[in-house]
């Protein structure tokens, strides 16, 4: 006998007196007596061994609110009070005086300081922060790399999560309207609102910040997308924050490639692979580059040598489950030939748009130097001649790199021709540095 409750739950079975529900993507085991399906016992969840309850008058708002939340394919919930802890405020302010932040201009602008600060500055009826993380892990490439080819962060190989994320946040915090008297106020935001989002979600105790500076679950990991609602209901919390597990461990520190990782608990941003390959919008310190390896759109590695990671879990959600060809491990040389409608067509839904053409560009000519194969030059060479000028300048760097006699000769002419000052500055050094080698 099969049934349907109100959450959207699938998979209602009648046996002996008992409905029992189960759903693997949210990984709980949901049982209740009929006729009442709306009623059910929630045994385990994922992120906690304690049962939740049984729905209906006896189960409170929060548990409700978390039952409805995984039916909506969410994988952590929890409840914060509406202020950041002031240990973790200071550690935010002392990043910002060291410029740690780089040129993340919107970080430190006072307005949303004040914000990060105080989010009733944002939402004056604020009485608590909802916050959520969906599990994005799709696993190891299942396809073989080609050669030649760039590394996508794994977040990046599905959907922009963004899409994913937002609308689901919009449908919880109509779920938790329906639960109230009162009309709800509330805002949602998904890394894009100035909120110190890890703060709050080690709060509501969906994990602990890690050395890495990363939000980690034990039994996912790191690989979660966060989401928050600030509401106008005062919910009170019900898990507790988790101190850090890092203990002694120190190998994020010690595999990050370009020592971003100063210190425990410390990121200088100028230094991060992802914010050199993401967040920064121009030039490319000549002394990073070389760390960037084959990088071109984010880093993963602080997340991957992390002992936590072992407790993993593969996605459930089909948008960010395994990658599809050129969207994980794209040939650097064709994307040096992409122009702009082509770069739109294959990275259509993807964060990576975002980044811009003349940004991937960049940053596939930084990981060609790198590899250092002279296959790549009449690519690079051809590119010497593209419209942006960003892209001209790294493509300099590259054949610099590389080398040879092709490369010195198409550096020389493109020498004579160019009128950007920036990029003449590149392709200068870059013969200087060729020849001396």
């Amino acid at each position: 006998m099969l049934g349907q409750d109100r959450t959207g739950l699938r998979g209602l079975q009648y046996l002996g007196g008992l409905l029992v529900v189960s759903r693997s993507a949210l990984r709980v085991l949901c049982v209740g007596v009929l006729p009442q399906p709306e009623r059910y016992l929630i045994l385990q969840t994922v992120d906690s061994d304690t049962p939740l309850g049984y729905t209906g008058p006896t189960m409170s708002l929060m548990e409700r609110i978390r039952t409805e939340a995984y039916a909506l394919g969410f994988s952590l919930v929890g409840v914060s009070p509406p202020h950041p802890p002031p240990t973790h405020l200071q550690a935010y302010h002392d990043w910002l005086d060291r410029s740690d932040h780089g040129e993340m201009g919107y970080l430190s602008r006072p307005d949303r300081v004040a914000r990060r600060e105080d989010p009733a500055i944002i939402l004056p009826a604020v009485r608590s922060v909802l916050c959520v993380a969906t599990n994005y892990y799709p696993g190891p490439l299942t396809t073989k790399r080609p050669l030649l080819s760039g590394r996508i962060s794994n977040y990046a190989w599905g959907q922009d999560y963004h899409d994913w994320m937002l609308p689901r946040l919009e449908r919880l915090a109509a779920f938790i309207q329906s639960q109230l008297v009162d009309e709800l106020e509330y805002r949602a935001y998904v890394d894009t609102g100035p909120l110190l989002e890890r703060s709050f979600a080690e709060q509501a105790g969906l994990g602990f910040v890690g050395k890495n500076t990363c939000l980690i679950h034990p039994k996912f990991g790191s690989w979660l997308f966060l989401g928050e609602l600030l509401l106008s209901e005062d919910i009170a919390p019900d898990r507790e924050a988790q101190p850090s597990r890092c203990g002694k461990c120190t190998r994020c520190l010690e595999a990050c490639p370009t020592g971003a990782l100063v210190a425990p608990y410390r990121l200088d941003a100028r230094r991060c692979v992802s914010y050199l390959t993401i967040e920064l919008k121009g030039s490319i310190p000549r002394e990073l580059r070389p760390g960037i390896g084959d990088h071109i759109y984010g880093c993963d590695i602080c997340q991957l040598v992390c002992p936590w990671q072992r407790f993993s879990k593969l996605t459930e959600e089909p948008v960010f489950q395994g990658p599809s060809g050129e969207r994980a491990v794209p040939p650097l040389v064709d994307l040096l030939g992409l122009e702009e409608d082509g770069f739109q067509r294959l990275f259509s839904g993807s964060p990576i748009l975002r980044l811009g053409r003349a940004g991937l560009l960049r940053n596939a000519a930084v990981a060609l130097g790198n590899v250092g194969d002279p296959t790549a030059v009449p690519a690079l060479v051809s590119s010497l001649g593209d419209e942006a000028p960003l892209v001209r300048g790294h493509v300099a760097w590259a054949l610099g790199r590389i080398g040879g006699l092709a490369a010195i000769d198409a550096l020389k002419t493109s020498l004579e021709a160019e009128s950007d000052v920036g990029v003449r500055q590149e392709l200068i050094v870059a013969l200087e540095e060729t020849v001396s080698c």
